[in-house]
């Protein structure tokens, strides 16, 4: 798949078959998002992946009013960053990455929102993450449960503004 082709088939997915995803595919993806641009080279994330169903349920109950279908996954990512100035747009690059590996692969992922959330902290004692890192995302990841459709962008011209803002 094309670079622009997965851009543009890349779509919240948030139900999943129940099939495992195999190993290298995972650390492939987790692989991409280690690639991501950051600011001032400092490479702040730490990926947790998680496979374990009673993790993944818990998981799912934790984050419950924006991520519950975490308990359907076959696997999740949890990223983590460093609590550094960019750490923030650090992970929102890999985040990207994966959300974009996963789609070039045929699986379905949904970006979960992190540090920002009052379950935050709740996830990280789930994870045993140390002081000092803040949660960025939680990626499922898993092969979508029906065909996935094309998601509703608004239109190039309605959000392209040549030399200055004009509406």
């Amino acid at each position: 798949m094309e670079t622009f082709e997965a851009i543009s088939k890349r779509v919240s997915v948030r139900e999943y078959e129940p099939r495992a995803v195999p190993k290298a595919l995972i650390e492939t993806i987790v692989d991409a998002a280690r690639r991501a641009p950051t600011a001032r080279a400092i490479e702040p994330w730490e990926f947790i992946v998680i496979t374990e169903k009673d993790v993944l349920q818990k998981l799912g109950s934790i984050a419950a009013n924006n991520g519950s279908f975490i308990k359907e996954a076959a696997a999740c990512i949890a990223l983590y960053c460093r609590d550094t100035k960019y750490y923030l747009e650090d992970g929102s690059a890999a985040t990207e990455n994966i959300l974009l590996e996963a789609t070039n692969n045929g699986l379905g992922s949904c970006w979960v929102a992190g540090d920002k959330k009052p379950y935050a902290e709740e996830v990280s004692q789930l994870l045993g993450v140390p002081a000092g890192f803040k949660l960025v995302s939680l990626i499922p990841l898993g092969w979508p449960k029906k065909e996935v459709g094309q998601k509703k962008s608004r239109k190039l011209e309605d959000v392209i503004h040549w030399e200055r803002f004009q509406k």
